[in-house]
């Protein structure tokens, strides 16, 4: 009988058992070894019947004022140049318009009504009106940070504190991803014109304390999408591809040993990495997408625009990813609203309704939730001819996967300052997103420092209202 160095205990054993019955596996059957990297997610059995199968989310990174998009206030209109009315301001937190003088400044931009449903929208964004039975409009948004990064942080993970996992992360560790050979999690930035350029970083897609293997893979959308990820000079797919097997086999020797999870991510990683060497070049090629469906998304694909962006986010989800997030940047305005916004919509109003409309023509609309957003709204009071960062209100709207479309829920103030009816919170977004998917918001958790932590801290409701 062998004896066991005193070193090893029952779980190492186990484990080392473990990888010689899936070294077997793997000349019996080679892709049994490949099916051991796939995460399944910790939720084996769904709390609610999904009516998503992913999330396609698109931000608007920079705020974009609610009064030139989503929100008409005639009243504000009616104001406009005169004093903003101290009853709304009086001990309220604001940016850089704190100590000022507040004045009222009027909506830039006509409203029109579209639809059936008469959503009133501005006149901007016509071909987003065109598809507003589809959507839900929630007018009655607020979230607790006031300055880019923190409200990025916060939308993006429940905390403006970084360290948490983001949306995406989160759902990939709870449900796994379907995709075979590309993350669970995808990210993409496009950069508009018209606003300044505020920086993205990238712990806004991180996996905060999850296994980094959760967290979102940032895709160029212009040239190589990722970079090295072509073979070295002399190697050829089947070399690169021993040496793969033999790293992740060293590493499996190891995990076993010392029960590392960034051990598993790092194989499963090397793993995701070669496939994505043959899968990711076939995802940017769009050569073979019809001519009609460009012209539908109004873009030459791969041009790192927002709408060549939206097309590969429909390419991802028919992939199987999970979780695909869009960041738009340049909604910062200042200055300049009025011109600014003309310039985002010019940039984001065909794009998304094409979206919208290329998931039905496909039959993923109905599984497929789409989520329109910023980190926060903008002040009904001037900041020269801009507006200033706004926690207290601002407009999102939400589409697909379980949405009632043609409506708006909830309502700010005449003027635009504060949320008052059907008040929204960012917890209450990401509680209703995962409500959608299946997931008991309070269910999904990961315990840490003797704490069970979970996206939605330890608030959010569902907003039932908006469900089918």
């Amino acid at each position: 009988m062998t004896t066991l160095p005193a070193h090893i205990c029952r779980r190492a054993f186990l484990g080392k058992a473990s990888i010689g019955s899936l070294a077997l596996s793997q000349l019996l059957k080679p892709s049994l070894f490949a099916a051991t990297d796939k995460w399944p997610g910790v939720i084996t059995k769904p709390h609610f019947p999904p009516k998503a199968k992913r999330v396609i989310w698109l931000t608007m990174a920079g705020g974009p004022s609610h009064l030139e998009t989503f929100d008409y206030k005639p009243k504000l209109a009616e104001l406009n140049g005169k004093p903003m009315p101290e009853s709304f301001t009086k001990g309220q937190q604001l940016a850089q318009l704190q100590g000022s003088k507040l004045n009222c400044f009027g909506p830039q931009w006509g409203f029109k009504k579209f639809g059936k449903s008469g959503a009133e929208i501005c006149e901007l964004f016509p071909q987003i009106g065109s598809v507003v039975d589809d959507i839900c409009l929630i007018r009655s948004m607020h979230t607790d940070a006031i300055n880019h990064d923190p409200a990025h942080c916060f939308i993006n993970t429940g905390s403006s504190i970084p360290g948490r996992p983001s949306m995406g992360s989160w759902l990939t560790y709870g449900l796994g991803s379907v995709a075979e050979d590309l993350p669970g999690f995808v990210v993409l930035t496009s950069l508009g014109r018209g606003g300044q350029n505020q920086p993205i970083a990238a712990r806004q897609w991180s996996a905060g304390f999850l296994p980094s293997r959760f967290q979102g893979v940032h895709l160029r959308s212009k040239g190589d999408a990722v970079l090295y990820l072509s073979s070295p000079p002399g190697y050829d797919r089947g070399m690169q591809g021993d040496v793969v097997d033999s790293v992740n086999k060293l590493n499996a020797q190891h995990d076993a040993q010392v029960q590392d999870p960034e051990i598993a991510t790092r194989i499963a990683q090397y793993e995701m990495a070669f496939k994505m060497q043959a899968s990711v070049p076939g995802l940017m090629d769009m050569a073979a997408e019809p001519q009609h469906i460009k012209e539908l998304y109004g873009c030459t694909p791969g041009d790192g625009s927002f709408a060549s962006n939206c097309l590969i986010a429909r390419r991802l989800a028919e992939r199987g990813v999970r979780f695909i997030q869009l960041y738009h940047k340049d909604w910062d305005h200042h200055g300049g609203v009025k011109e600014g916004v003309r310039l985002k919509s010019e940039e984001i109003d065909r794009a998304c309704m094409a979206l919208i409309t290329d998931l039905k023509q496909r039959g993923m609309f109905e599984d497929t939730l789409i989520v329109f957003s910023g980190e926060f709204g903008r002040t009904p009071m001037s900041q020269g001819d801009g507006r200033d960062h706004h926690m207290l209100a601002f407009s999102i709207w939400m589409a697909g996967g379980g949405i009632k479309g043609g409506v708006q829920y909830g309502a700010t103030d005449e003027l635009g300052y504060k949320a008052v009816e059907n008040v929204v919170h960012v917890h209450d977004v990401h509680a209703t997103m995962l409500k959608l998917l299946g997931i008991e918001h309070t269910k999904l958790t990961y315990r840490l420092q003797g704490r069970d932590y979970r996206l939605t801290d330890v608030f959010g409701k569902v907003i039932g209202d908006v469900l089918v």
